[in-house]
């Protein structure tokens, strides 16, 4: 499997089944606040389990909120009104507290609306009885608040969560909050509990688990086989396949017949298991709860560091100059999660040269940083690590040069820098973060 495949393999049911369940939609923001948005978070779709013959279907709770874009402003005031006319024969609503209800309408009150998007509103919804399945109906969204930029901040148009009816088992899962500190060596408890809130019975449970390679699993039942995923001899995930046949009625609970344990190995740092769940020989109604992400950070350090070249040639000759990365660990380090590259190489070609040979992962940018067009004869060049790396691996980047002018020596700058801000928070040495490329050094 490539690396790429890793990554979507082990974002499958945390990263992307957190992103099913709640999703912000993207508009333009309106012409009161040029400067601000104020965002309605709500999930696109919601699927509610049938209702058993004269009776009403077991509740599910929608988490809306408000939020906006501009942190050099408070917000405050948030009401966010929400009409539930749609559902109308098909779900029934119960509102919480801090809404207040006139007929199918609602206006909920969020005193203070943060940057960042949070649930400040918890909307009980239940298939209403006789509602047949595949019925649909709609609850829409629209949402004012008041800013000290001046004035008043109203959301745009079009929020809205489609909320459908259907039958069959519905699994929910509960799993660990994340753990921090945890020392090489110690083990870590990961309790994950799974709920069905459907109407029909889940004829089995399998549970899927993505671990990186800074965790070994203990306690995993004779139901589970694990399986390394990746090229080359180290493998950053193991796959664990777990089929139980157990069968988890409505209102029921399943969790492993023995509790899971992590033991952290002494090369960890940010280590993560993605745990999904899905019912035996049929459909989850909504997928979207099946997934979540136990994230263990370790307390641990990796010392990146980069080494430049000295070579030398006449005018008119090409030579090869070879730029080295290498995470001298202890910890590995892995973005398995965002897909980023670890880290990049940025290189600023010197004086005298003209590149003629760019290694792959490599890209020209002009002096500046600004991209530029072509392959060969760019002033710099910025290089992608891989998403992980090994404790004491390391990765070359050979590049050619032609020198067109001896110049004695003409250095390049190289410097290591993160996928994203400055410097990295786990490298205890940053003086090795930088070297030189130097051409003719002895001219």
């Amino acid at each position: 499997m490539s690396t790429s495949s890793v990554v979507r393999a082990a974002a499958r049911f945390g990263v992307c089944a957190a992103a099913a369940g709640l999703v912000t939609v993207g508009m333009s923001a309106p012409a009161v606040a040029a400067s601000d948005t104020l965002w309605i978070q709500a999930p696109y779709e919601s699927v509610l389990p049938k209702a058993a013959d004269g009776g009403q279907g077991p509740a599910t709770t929608l988490g809306l909120g408000l939020y906006h874009d501009n942190a050099d402003y408070t917000v405050t005031d948030g009401r966010l009104t929400v009409d539930v006319s749609g559902l109308t024969g098909v779900a029934d609503v119960t509102w919480p507290a801090n809404c207040a209800p006139t007929g199918t309408t609602a206006v909920c009150s969020i005193p203070e609306v943060p940057t960042n998007s949070a649930t400040q509103v918890q909307l009980q919804v239940r298939a209403a009885a006789g509602a047949d399945i595949d019925v649909t109906g709609k609850i829409t969204y629209q949402a004012t608040a008041t800013t000290t930029m001046g004035g008043e901040l109203r959301s745009p148009e079009g929020f809205e969560t489609t909320v459908r009816i259907a039958s069959g088992p519905d699994l929910v899962l509960t799993g660990p909050a994340p753990v921090e500190g945890v020392m090489p060596g110690a083990s870590v408890p990961v309790p994950f509990s799974v709920v069905n809130n459907g109407n029909e019975p889940a004829q089995g449970v399998q549970v899927t688990l993505y671990v990186t390679r800074g965790l070994r699993l203990d306690g995993l039942a004779p139901q589970c086989t694990s399986t390394p995923i990746g090229e080359g001899a180290i493998k950053p995930v193991t796959k664990v396949d777990c089929a139980f046949d157990d069968v988890v009625q409505p209102g029921g609970s399943f969790t492993l017949p023995q509790p899971l344990q992590a033991t952290v190995a002494s090369y960890a740092l940010n280590e993560r298991i993605d745990i999904g769940v899905a019912p035996s020989g049929g459909e989850d109604i909504s997928p979207g709860d099946n997934g979540t992400v136990a994230g263990i950070e370790a307390v641990n350090t990796a010392d990146f560091a980069v080494r430049g070249a000295r070579v030398s040639g006449a005018a008119g000759e090409t030579v090869q100059a070879a730029l080295t990365f290498r995470n001298r660990g202890p910890a590995w380090i892995a973005n398995l999660g965002s897909g980023d590259p670890v880290g990049h190489i940025d290189f600023i070609v010197p004086k005298g040269a003209t590149v003629t040979g760019v290694p792959e992962n490599c890209s020209g940018r002009t002096l500046q940083g600004d991209w530029y067009e072509g392959t060969t004869g760019a002033p710099r060049y910025v290089c992608d690590l891989p998403i992980w790396v090994a404790e004491k691996q390391t990765v070359t980047f050979p590049f050619q040069l032609r020198i067109d002018t001896v110049i004695a020596r003409s250095t390049g700058e190289v410097t290591l820098k993160p996928p994203y801000g400055d410097g990295f928070a786990f490298d205890p040495i940053a003086a090795n973060n930088t070297a030189k490329l130097v051409l003719n050094p002895a001219v």
